[in-house]
């Protein structure tokens, strides 16, 4: 393998996953451009790296009749470790909290990026460029095409009145939000203030100004925390 072609693989690690990372920097997501440049270019290196080994081991072989039976590489024993151990980075991005997961598709990227670099190092350019645009296709497009419920933390604390929970109730039906889940503490002062957490189900098109223009109409509610679940 010439230098150029060296540097020829290389270049294009750097530029189908710099659009990856770009992806995933302008979302503000734990790994940026220079974390999926590095993973490529460390899965091309060590593609190029076997594919070194497996040529030599081969001139070796014709070149010495003797030892051939003998003399082998196995061309997949390095990728099949950058494949596995990938993941440990992977794992690095993921944020696990009580109610959600977060960064999967981050970790994801990660692993599908040594994808292209070790399709890229290994010479099969074809599966590199048209693997990004598939990626990216998932990532961009993908996400506007289908649009999920997402779900979100609301925090309310209030002045405790008879009506104060069927009022919440019916804001949260209003604008087509169901309740997933459900958590209340009391503090035990005059008046009674109590501090409700809902786990919340929102619509697509929901409205997070008029759900809190509604609920601060009422003026028991102390306080009111809205938050990506």
């Amino acid at each position: 393998m010439t230098t150029t072609e060296m540097l020829l693989r290389m270049g294009l690690a750097v530029l189908v996953s710099g659009f990856i990372g770009f992806d995933r920097e302008v979302k503000n997501r734990p790994a940026g451009i220079r974390t999926h440049i590095l993973v490529c270019i460390g899965a091309t290196i060590i593609a190029m790296i076997q594919e070194n080994i497996s040529a030599t081991a081969f001139d070796f072989a014709q070149g010495h009749p003797e030892f051939q039976g003998i003399v082998r590489a196995d061309e997949s024993r390095l990728i099949a470790q950058v494949v596995s151990g990938i993941g440990f980075l992977g794992a690095g991005t993921i944020i696990v909290t009580k109610q959600s997961v977060q960064g999967l598709t981050t970790a994801a990227s990660l692993w599908a990026v040594a994808g292209l670099g070790l399709a890229i190092g290994m010479g099969f350019y074809r599966v590199g460029l048209l693997g990004t645009i598939v990626i990216l296709l998932v990532l961009s497009v993908l996400n506007r095409m289908i649009r999920m419920p997402e779900m979100r933390r609301l925090e309310i604390s209030y002045h405790y009145s008879p009506e104060m929970h069927q009022l919440i109730h019916e804001a949260f039906e209003k604008q087509g939000v169901v309740v997933k889940d459900y958590m209340v503490s009391i503090q035990c002062e005059q008046p009674v203030i109590y501090e409700d957490s809902y786990l919340l189900e929102v619509p697509v098109g929901f409205s997070r100004e008029e759900l809190l223009a509604t609920l601060l109409m009422h003026s028991e509610i102390q306080s009111i925390r809205l938050r990506s679940n």
